[in-house]
């Protein structure tokens, strides 16, 4: 695909979606450069070191050795055959897109980019994105989408921490501008995807993103507001979910928890929110999906509140150990965790916190430390309340219900046992 002297593939991001990008194309034999504004991370995958979860220092050691190269300096660019836009896409203070990391990318490849690459935008944003901002801007210079360059979406699909789906086993959609577009995205994905799925155009492969993400969303909602109610009604939700789960056909099972994390589920529906809203349109679905997961946080501190109450204690002055603060088992990834929420509130209400994750070295909330637990199970046995957020599997749970002077599992993790309190 590249040229005799040039680079087959720049990838701009090189954050958990970007970097396994970079891995899978270099495994593929082509010739990639990484692009990211952070010296530090620049610094740190040229000298062997990842700051990914999914990828190891030996993935990188191995990425180096078959030529690939990180760097701050746009100008690669110049020499891409084609260029992956992998950069975040968060949500301003009021809840709008932010696409500030977007049009800086879409900047530099305006100003870089050599006729005949392709450009392939793969940060999650709303349907419109590819055509109405990104397209505008490269062709600002005179270039035409289509014409001179190729365009498309292609919506990434990383999950990170999943031991069974990487990149190249899960189906990657492209959207082009034109049915040309749609195929030179084609023949860049399959080189190192295993299934490629060509979409009508750009906006449906936006939509097929916020699709994914908004049906987890607003079924994780569903399961969350009854386990609100399950336990008043005496039912073991997780138990109902294990029955439900055994049908074959038209249900897919979905846990309550005590909130949604990350950049997918709490972000990636506002994005098709806005959209909505930006026609008039109310999108009660998501408004209302996005009021219950996020009251999640509290329900957790207001439970937690009830079982020291049962034991005559309140909430100001209890010991409180939370185990696992990351949004998602088995991953050092902090994002929008709702470990945070929680111990906000905690604190707020004189708790004295402790914390336990053999994932997260240190851990600060609202500027502040929050003093680690060497030893969990000790530190479980001393506390008045012991709250599992994230069943990490280097952490034994039963072994924690027998030993935690109260257990309070958000999780489901332990349920059945005769010690722990389920959510």
């Amino acid at each position: 695909m590249g040229t005799a002297r040039g680079t087959d593939l720049v990838v701009i991001g090189l954050g958990y979606v970007g970097l396994p990008l970079v891995r899978g194309a270099v495994r593929a034999g082509l010739r990639v450069v990484g692009l990211d504004r952070s010296q530090l991370v620049v610094d740190g995958l040229n000298a062997g070191r990842s700051h990914v979860d999914d990828i190891s220092d030996a993935d990188v050691a191995a990425m180096l050795a078959s030529g690939f190269t990180a760097t701050t300096d746009s100008s690669v660019i110049g020499s891409a055959a084609a260029v992956v836009i992998c950069v975040p896409t968060p949500l301003t203070d009021h809840g709008a897109p932010d696409l500030g990391a977007v049009t800086s990318a879409v900047g530099m490849i305006a100003e870089h980019m050599r006729p005949g690459a392709l450009v392939v935008l793969e940060s999650t944003t709303y349907p419109g994105t590819t055509d109405d901002v990104v397209r505008p801007a490269l062709e600002a210079g005179g270039l035409r989408a289509g014409v001179d360059f190729h365009l498309a979406f292609s919506p990434e699909r990383i999950d990170p921490g999943n031991p069974k789906f990487g990149l190249e086993n899960t189906p990657k959609v492209v959207g082009g501008h034109t049915e040309q577009c749609t195929k030179a995205a084609r023949r860049l994905y399959e080189q190192f995807v295993g299934q490629v799925v060509e979409a009508k155009g750009t906006r449906e492969a936006e939509m097929a993103k916020l699709l994914e993400n908004t049906y987890r969303h607003i079924n994780i909602a569903l399961v969350n507001e009854m386990a609100m109610f399950c336990r008043e009604i005496g039912v073991d939700l997780w138990d109902a979910i294990r029955c439900a789960s055994t049908k074959p056909f038209g249900f897919a099972a979905f846990y309550p928890g005590p909130g949604v994390g990350g950049h997918c589920i709490p972000i990636d529906p506002n994005y098709l929110s806005y959209k909505v809203k930006s026609l008039g349109i109310p999108f009660r679905f998501v408004e209302l999906a996005q009021e219950i997961n996020s009251r999640m946080p509290l329900h957790v501190v207001n439970r937690a509140a009830d079982l020291l109450n049962d034991r005559g204690k309140a909430v100001k002055g209890s010991r409180v150990l939370l185990v696992g603060v990351t949004y998602k088992p088995d991953i050092a990834d902090q994002r929008e965790t709702p470990a945070t929420a929680v111990a906000v509130e905690l604190r707020r209400r004189g708790a004295e916190l402790r914390y336990f994750d053999p994932h997260v070295p240190s851990w600060q909330v609202s500027g502040a430390r929050v003093e680690p637990a060497v030893d969990l199970l000790d530190e479980a046995e001393r506390a008045d309340l012991t709250i599992l957020l994230q069943p990490h599997s280097a952490i034994d749970v039963v072994e924690l219900a027998d030993r935690a002077d109260l257990l309070f599992d958000t999780r489901g993790t332990t349920a059945g046992h005769h010690r722990a309190v389920q959510l």
